[in-house]
């Protein structure tokens, strides 16, 4: 149906990630849900499986650089399983360790790719601060430049594999006011000085871990600066895009499971003396989603081929992510109404598609942020 987009390689790939998801992970996923955190051997098991490895050259442990769809389909496949908690703990590398790829040094580059994909060690990104949000620009982290090393006094929060992490990616003030001030610190678990907090309760992502981070003067060598001082909101901004295309995915996703869930239980459900899929109002509520979701997956695939092609995408990124995260809100709301009391169980797949898809209009900028981008990039 998308050869247009997916070649041979890339079904290959996707029949692999499905058959890890059914050995490895749905069959555990509601007892994980419930007991708010999973195994930390999946991640060894996705490493061995190449999963972990998507996107990164050889000469780091990867096995397809540079490929957008390669991104796309194993993010759609790990969602299979049901679980955004899961995948983002799982995937938290994914928006971690490309500035590393990217911009760390050779020495830093060996020293911490290769045993991340192999999921020998956890890696988290820490931008957002407690008073900020979204406005990456003004963070308030700050390290003071001591000579061969920073000392780093701040704190996070939200931060995706927070708790269990090895290695923080971690956004921090080394110059002035602004965007220009801003650089990027690899940090380390049992840092002096460096704590987590317990873990976050959410609405969602129960199986996630999610944490505040503290700095208390952490010393963090000169060696660890990622890239160029004062260039870290460069970094924030590139990784951005290709986190926004995954957001939009991930929605898509959200949509393509509730939809489902909504149609088998609309064929299988009676009321009334007949099923539910004999009610009109079902039958168009479920068409309505279907040419939804199908205009938002045809975009978003669209918006990657335009990212896969090397072109400016910063608007259509936007847009793709603002579309998907809207379209994923109705179609969620829409099947536990049809669901009716069973979508309210908390045994009710979509009843956690419904907590799980929230995020996905606040994660990696808000709707409104992104509104604010596609204003500027058409001239408003």
């Amino acid at each position: 149906m998308y050869t247009t987009y997916f070649n041979e390689t890339h079904e290959e790939v996707r029949r692999n990630v499905r058959r890890f998801v059914e050995r490895h992970v749905s069959p555990g996923i509601q007892d994980w849900e419930e007991a708010g955190t999973f195994p930390r051997e999946l991640y060894t098991l996705a490493g061995e499986a190449g999963i972990l490895g998507v996107g990164y050259p050889e000469a780091l442990g990867g096995n397809s650089e540079g490929d957008v769809f390669m991104m796309l389909v194993v993010t759609e496949e790990l969602l299979r399983a049901g679980s955004g908690g899961f995948f983002s703990s799982l995937m938290s590398h994914g928006i971690a360790l490309p500035p590393i790829a990217k911009w760390g040094s050779d020495a830093m580059k060996q020293r911490v790719v290769p045993e991340v994909l192999r999921g020998e060690r956890i890696i988290s990104l820490a931008v957002t601060e407690p008073g900020g949000g979204s406005d990456v620009a003004n963070l308030t982290t700050r390290a003071v430049d001591c000579g061969d090393h920073y000392k780093v006094s701040g704190s996070k929060t939200y931060i995706t594999s927070g708790i269990r992490a090895d290695y923080y990616t971690v956004a921090v003030r080394t110059g002035g006011e602004g965007y220009g001030g801003v650089s990027m610190l690899l940090m380390e678990k049992g840092m002096p000085g460096f704590t987590t907090g317990q873990p976050l309760k959410k609405m969602g992502w129960w199986c996630s871990d999610t944490a505040e981070l503290f700095f208390d003067n952490v010393v963090v060598p000169k060696s660890n600066l990622i890239g160029q001082e004062n260039c870290g909101f460069l970094m924030i901004m590139n990784n951005f895009e290709s986190e926004r295309l995954g957001l939009a995915c991930y929605a898509n996703m959200m949509s393509e499971l509730a939809l489902n869930a909504a149609i088998d239980y609309a064929k299988n459900r009676t009321t009334f003396g007949k099923p539910l899929s004999k009610h009109q109002v079902i039958r168009h509520k479920i068409a309505d989603m279907a040419t939804q979701l199908e205009a938002s997956r045809e975009f978003t695939y669209r918006v990657a081929a335009r990212m896969h092609a090397g072109k400016n995408a910063l608007k259509e990124v936007s847009m793709a992510k603002n579309f998907a995260t809207k379209t994923s809100d109705f179609i969620t709301y829409e099947a536990v109404q049809i669901f009716g009391g069973m979508g309210y169980m908390r045994e009710s797949l979509v009843e956690r598609l419904y907590r799980d898809n929230r995020i996905a209009s606040i994660g990696g900028g808000t709707y409104e942020i992104m509104n604010e981008i596609i204003g500027k990039q058409l001239g408003l």
